[in-house]
């Protein structure tokens, strides 16, 4: 059987504003109604696949919870992060744990943000290629270029006919990024492939290669994971051996260093939607060569991607050729399409200067929820709440301020001290400034109130908190 591995960190720049450091790209709707993660989490599951192996950060661990339960699928394990430390000590770490749980098994590792439109047609190659990594040999995919792409690595193979092989082909070498010129002779060489960064072994393989190639990973590995502690349907690494572990790539790591590599080709559509250039590519033009959202208008344009992402809010571009323009509620974006490789270098100079939509949004997920700020001033804030069936905030209080709570939507529970009471629609109440308070949505459907925040310190971090649900410190 094989355990997909779906690595879900990343600090969500590329496709900012859309995607940020709060809710990276892999999380949110570019494409279809699936969130990307959603869409690679369902590629991989049933046949041969067994529940994926999640590898995430804290931040993450509910969304990828309930992004899974949406569409009906549950991880075989959740393994937190408590550090960014990049692919190969993440790889590593799965694999230890497959090996207590299943020491025969076959590890599909695959970034969680990539389109793959023709499901069928990978997971085929991907068990084309599992005889190969079965009988010792680590597969790496290969994609068939359709243009000369400059932000993709490459794969180099012996020939062209290579690339329309059925079965794992010889690596020559991998390529980093490529500038302009490179990459159009390598297009036209033809023997040469995009590097899907997704790769399948056996277990005992991978371990083998890390004994081998990187045995400075395995002590602070196997350590945080024999450390690491439960927490609810999470399994949290140890901080402290964790912290030890070198911040190195698998492809540094093992691949360019390994010689039981092959190529798996795939000569079908595939994108890791690294830039809005990318995104524009995917998307479904009109006559004019344009990508537009919904509430997005193009006059006199062409080979541009308009979209605004909120309902009520009109992106109109007049004249414009080969332009991104992407607006949020709180943020805009317009840049030519060659230039969308830059964006990384905006949200840095955003994050210079102290520009909280650099990583946050103005609507912030929760486990039980999501909040949206409305109205920020001085000594006041303006917040609505909307709490999912059955979820509850934490038992908590605040030592600099009050909030008053009002009721549009649905029916909230609300504790205040020693008091519970029902809350309708058009009710309301005022917890007052050191009040232990919580609120509960017990309803069918989503709760939603409106909170007015008083007080001379309105941040998230004034929150002590008694008892909560979601375990949460």
């Amino acid at each position: 059987m094989i355990y997909p591995v779906l690595l879900c960190g990343g600090n969500g720049t590329r496709l900012w504003p859309l995607s940020r450091q709060s809710l990276p790209k892999q999380f949110v709707k570019l494409v279809g109604e699936e969130s990307l993660f959603q869409a690679s989490a369902r590629r991989f599951s049933g046949g041969q696949f067994r529940d994926p192996v999640i590898v995430t950060s804290d931040s993450f661990r509910f969304t990828v919870t309930e992004q899974l339960e949406a569409i009906g699928m549950r991880a075989a394990a959740t393994l937190i992060e408590p550090l960014p430390r990049n692919t190969a000590p993440a790889v590593l770490c799965a694999a230890l744990w497959l090996r207590e749980q299943d020491p025969g098994a076959d590890i599909l590792v695959v970034p969680s943000d990539h389109v793959i439109p023709d499901s069928e047609r990978f997971r085929e190659t991907v068990e084309a290629a599992l005889p190969a990594a079965r009988n010792g040999s680590i597969v790496t995919f290969g994609i068939v270029p359709a243009r000369p792409e400059t932000g993709y690595g490459y794969l180099e193979l012996s020939d062209p006919a290579c690339r329309l092989a059925s079965t794992p082909q010889a690596l020559v070498r991998f390529i980093e990024k490529p500038d302009s010129a490179t990459a159009q002779a390598m297009l036209a060489a033809g023997h040469f492939m995009w590097n899907a960064g997704v790769f399948l072994f056996s277990v005992e393989t991978i371990v083998k290669a890390f004994e081998r190639y990187a045995p400075e990973l395995i002590a602070p590995a196997l350590a945080a994971l024999r450390q690491a502690k439960p927490d609810l349907q999470f399994t949290r690494l140890a901080e402290d051996p964790w912290s030890k572990l070198q911040n190195i790539s698998i492809d540094y790591a093992i691949m360019e260093k390994a010689e039981n590599l092959s190529v798996m080709p795939y000569g079908g559509v595939w994108s890791d939607l690294g830039s809005w250039d990318a995104v524009w590519q995917e998307g479904t033009p009109d006559t004019n060569g344009n990508v537009l959202s919904e509430h997005a208008t193009a006059i006199d344009c062409r080979q541009s991607l308009l979209r605004s992402e909120t309902e009520g809010l009109e992106v109109v571009g007049i004249g414009l050729d080969d332009i991104v323009a992407v607006a949020m509620p709180d943020a805009v974006l317009v840049a030519r399409k060659t230039d969308t490789q830059r964006v990384k270098q905006a949200v840095e100079s955003l994050k210079t200067r102290g520009v909280k939509q650099a990583t946050a949004f103005k609507s912030d997920h929760r486990p039980w929820g999501y909040y949206e700020s409305l109205a920020l001033g001085h000594r006041f804030q303006v917040k609505r709440i909307v709490v999912k069936p059955g979820a509850a905030l934490s038992l908590q209080s605040h030592h600099h301020r009050a909030e008053h709570w009002i009721v549009v939507q649905g029916t909230a529970r609300v504790t205040v001290d020693n008091e519970v009471r029902l809350l309708g629609e058009n009710e309301s109440t005022y917890i007052r400034l050191g009040a232990v308070h919580r609120l509960e949505n017990p309803g069918k459907l989503p709760m939603i109130l409106i909170e007015v925040q008083t007080g001379s310190y309105l941040g998230e971090d004034d929150i002590v908190r008694y008892e909560d649900m979601y375990a949460r410190g």
